[in-house]
């Protein structure tokens, strides 16, 4: 493991610098701003009149169209959602300058060669250990979300030294900066999302209230118990792991846990997990996605909504109403 901190970092690297930030979303805005407060020379690429462009107008930093922001930058990152960046990048690469560095978030384009970039560019990754919005409250207060920083194409040679100078500027060498690459980034990525993280933990918070309600419990006391109190545990697993969360919960749950979860995330789930693996590891999850893309998002569309339409939703608005310091965000 190579992690990198502070004392890693070049200053030089891109001292004097001109960096474009492709997009003003979650992870563009906190870049931008984090940047742009560590003394860069920042400018915002967005669609002009779009909200982006506003977004970025009224928080002070300099807008311009994407190809304008493009030209003469030494630093392009693109922080725009991964279906947009290969249109975006193959409307912007003729005003991109030799030497340049094309930075990415997210491995997803380059490792399945959706963004094939000129040989000339340094093509390397920052990706936080978080979103955007952590991202800034974390340098506003000292601090910093760990990233990941891989080298895909080293054109000029200070590739990874520009990357690491990125990730100190939107404060990331505060948290640590380990050492990977595009395929592995991308690949654990998607698994943790698909798996564990979105996908795997809403079908269990889901699948939980069902089962409580259907054997007539109140749907209320059921949200309280399978969604609102996940936060507790996760918090706790975020702080200090396994061992933190079994120091904190009682007997009775450590042993409950011990005896019945085994039960329910078993051999047959670790199974369908590697099944899912392999799907993002072929390439059959991405060409997947991008046909979706491609066609409207119809079968997206229907599920999303038909995830959002779901009972425990109901629910949950209601409870959640009555605690409005749930979005209180000062932490």
């Amino acid at each position: 493991m190579k992690l990198y901190s502070q004392k890693d970092v070049d200053q030089k690297a891109l001292r004097g610098a001109r960096i474009a930030v492709m997009g003003y979303g979650s992870q563009g805005r906190a870049h931008a701003l984090n940047l742009k407060d560590s003394g860069f020379d920042v400018i915002v690429g967005a669609r002009k009149g779009g909200p982006g462009w506003k977004k970025a107008k009224q928080d002070g930093l300099a807008v311009a169209e994407p190809t304008s922001a493009a030209t003469d930058a030494d630093l392009i990152a693109m922080l725009v959602p991964d279906l947009a960046q290969k249109a975006l990048y193959e409307s912007i690469e003729p005003a991109i300058k030799r030497g340049a560095t094309l930075l990415f978030a997210h491995g997803f384009n380059i490792h399945f060669k959706q963004i094939k970039p000129r040989q000339d560019l340094d093509v390397v990754l920052i990706a936080p250990k978080g979103p955007g919005d952590l991202v800034r409250r974390q340098y506003q207060q000292g601090r910093g979300v760990p990233c990941l920083i891989a080298v895909e194409q080293n054109a000029t040679g200070q590739g990874k030294k520009r990357a690491l100078a990125y990730a100190h500027g939107i404060g990331g060498t505060r948290g640590g900066v380990l050492e990977t690459t595009f395929a592995e980034e991308t690949e654990t990525d998607l698994f943790g999302e698909q798996a564990v993280l979105c996908g795997g933990a809403t079908e269990l918070v889901v699948r939980g209230w069902e089962t409580l309600v259907e054997a007539g419990y109140q749907p209320e006391v059921a949200y309280y118990e399978c969604l609102h109190e996940l936060k507790l545990i996760v918090d706790l697993l975020h702080e200090g792991g396994i061992t933190k969360m079994h120091e904190f919960i009682s007997e009775t749950a450590k042993y409950g846990d011990l005896t019945r979860g085994p039960r329910i995330v078993d051999a047959r789930v670790k199974k369908e997990m590697v099944k899912v693996l392999k799907e993002i590891q072929s390439g059959a999850f991405a060409r997947q996605w991008i046909r979706e893309n491609a066609g409207g998002r119809k079968r997206y569309t229907k599920l999303l909504k038909s995830d959002l339409k779901h009972p425990i939703e109901k629910i949950g608005a209601k409870l959640r109403a009555r605690m409005p310091w749930l979005n209180d965000r000062r932490a």
